[in-house]
């Protein structure tokens, strides 16, 4: 069998091109913390925000923009894709992750 390689998040150009848009709006520019922590209606829960890069984060570049993944949570997203979705119950950043086993409706939730 052939290990499985763990690379880090990838981010698609439609989430970079949402956080310049959000990040033009604002007076004053942040990055998008892409985070996993415990809790949630499936165990873990991604904490999705504007941040300030810490000095151990990982830090994915397009399009002008910053996105964050902190160590601790860096395992949980390896190999995940970090997109952003207009649907008509909204527009969100999303992440789709292939380590979860399954997730909530909500899309904020999932469990390993």
């Amino acid at each position: 069998m052939t290990p499985t390689l763990t690379l880090p998040p990838k981010v698609t150009p439609r989430a970079f091109a949402r956080l310049a848009e959000i990040n033009s709006a604002s007076g004053s520019p942040q990055a998008l913390r892409i985070a996993v922590s415990g809790g949630g209606c499936s165990g873990f829960q991604y904490d999705i925000r504007l941040d300030e890069p810490a000095s151990d984060d990982l830090v994915l570049e397009g399009e002008g923009q910053k996105v964050l993944v902190d160590p601790v949570s860096l395992p949980f997203l390896a190999n995940a894709t970090i997109d952003f979705s207009e649907e008509l119950i909204g527009a969100r950043f999303v992440i789709e992750n292939p380590n979860a086993s399954s997730s909530c409706g909500c899309g904020t939730s999932f469990s390993i």
